[in-house]
Formats: C-alpha cells, structure tokens, sequence
C-alpha cells in the first residue's frame, strides 16, 4: 500500500509539475511573439488610433493605407531585386571565403595560426573607424556607387571564422589522415571531406551573412546611393513619413498615415524574407550552433 501511495504522489507530483511547465512555456511564447504582433497591429491600424495609442496585440480599425502607401509613393522593384542580389552573392561568396579561412585556420601544421588568430579576434573588439574605412574604400580602392562595396567589406566576419574552426576541429582527424595517404591535396580534403560535414554550421553561418546583408542599409547610404536596396529606400520613406494635415480635420486624417504606422509597415516588409526563410534553415542553425561551441 506505501509503495502504491509513493506512485501515485510521484504521478501527481509530475502533472502538477507539468502543468508548472505549460504555465511557464505559454508565459515565454506570449512575450516572445508579442512584439511582433504588436508591429504587426501598429502596421495594420487606423492613423487616429495610432495617434492616441490605441494599439495592443490586434488593429481596433483595420486598414492597409500604411502598406498602400509604402508601395504606391515608391518603386520598390528595383531596390527589392538589389537587396536580393546583394544578399545572396553576398552569402555565397561570405560562406566560401568563411569556410577556406576556416579550414586553414584549423590546421595544426599551419605556423601562423596563433598569430592570424589574434589578428582576427582583435577585430571583433577594435575597429579602424568609419573615416579610415570612408578614405579607403571611395579614394584608395575606387569603389564609391559599386556593387562590389556590397561584397568586399563585410567579406568576412571574425566570429563566423571562430564558430566555424571550432566545428572543424571537433571532426575526427583520421578522416583528412586517410584522405591524404590516399593522395588527397588539401582543397580536395577541404571540397569532398570537411565541406559535407560543416553543413550545420555553414547553414548558420550562412544565415548570420544573410540577415546582415539583408538588413544593411549604411553602406548604401555612404558608398552606393545609385545602387539603392530595399532597407534604404524604406529607411528613406520612413524619414519622410509625416502627416501632412490638420489633426482637427477628421477626415483627411482617416485617409491619412501616421509615421509611427509607417514605419511598423516598414518594419513588416523587411523581416517576413527572413522569417520565411529561417524554418528551413533552423534544424541546421540549432545544429551548428550546438556542435560548433563544443570542442572534443
């Protein structure tokens, strides 16, 4: 009978304490999504309500002049498809240059590797400042209203190379061993052998250049002002939206935007790419993030 009673509190015990963990999860995923809904109404609510702050998790006066209003002042093609170009040519090149560096920063016969290692890491805590980086790239290098200032500066990121090293070295070394009394030279261990087995990390790597190039938008404003991307145009927009009407003349305010509206509309257009992007690419970002900061 004690052994029956000591199960059945244990059984009890438990639901209470899932119940406890249900609690806390729902708890957790109303903060976490209340931003976004809140942008979300803001972007979707009437000018007046916007105005008084009437604003919370759904639109009380449902409208989309914000939305009309962001495309039809605008011609967001053009910038759209640069922002787009610029984000995968980004990547793919980012990724590739990520992943040599890496590769060779991971060799234990390489004689510079302390050194190049602190050269990189220092980065990440210093930088050359924004004049040095404005002389070089529009006076010495030319690459003022160029795609390539796109590509070349932001080429590669110092955490992306540590994260990436740290996966490489967790691999089994007897599989480049083999390869080489195979006869395998070093970029065919690093294409056939050490490429196929970083795609959880190459996949989060690949992410973290993505959303910076999707979302820069000061390099365009500084260097390329005649290759506009989508983040600047609708940085610009957001600049200028203000209502331009009496407050006292309810109805143009009812056809009107407010900028606090706008800019939350703007908000929207530049984050759905990326969150319709990250499901497919989440199991490889929690992946690599896990695998990649545990060293064997």
């Amino acid at each position: 009978m004690r052994e029956i009673r000591t199960s059945g509190q244990i059984k009890s015990r438990e639901k209470i304490l899932d119940y406890i963990l249900v609690v806390i999860f729902i708890g957790i995923l109303i903060i976490t999504l209340y931003p976004f809904l809140n942008v979300l109404a803001i972007s979707l609510n009437d000018p007046m309500d916007t105005m008084r702050n009437i604003n919370f998790i759904l639109p009380r006066k449902f409208t989309m002049n914000n939305y009309i209003y962001v495309f039809q002042e605008n011609n967001l093609i053009v910038p759209f498809m640069m922002s787009v170009a610029r984000t995968l040519i980004g990547t793919l090149v980012s990724v590739f240059s990520t992943a040599m560096i890496a590769y060779v920063m991971s060799r234990r016969d390489f004689y510079f590797n302390k050194i190049v290692s602190f050269l990189f890491i220092i980065t990440m805590y210093v930088s050359g400042g924004m004049i040095p980086e404005y002389l070089l790239l529009t006076r010495n290098l030319k690459m003022g209203n160029s795609f390539l200032v796109y590509l070349l500066p932001g080429l590669i990121w110092a955490y992306n190379i540590v994260l990436m090293r740290s996966f490489i070295d967790g691999l089994p070394d007897a599989l480049q061993e083999a390869a080489r009394l195979d006869g395998a030279n070093d970029f065919t261990i690093w294409y056939k052998i050490i490429v196929p087995l970083c795609k959880p990390v190459l996949a989060t790597v690949g992410l973290f250049y993505a959303v910076g190039q999707w979302n820069a938008f000061m390099d365009t404003y500084l260097y390329a002002r005649d290759l506009p991307t989508l983040q600047y145009v609708l940085y610009e927009i957001m600049q200028q939206a203000e209502i331009k009407v009496d407050p006292h003349a309810v109805d143009q305010v009812k056809n009107a935007v407010s900028p606090l509206s706008v800019r939350m509309a703007i908000t929207m257009i530049a984050t759905v790419p990326i969150i319709v992007v990250y499901p497919f690419l989440q199991k490889y970002f929690v992946g690599g993030m896990t695998v990649g900061a545990v060293k064997d």
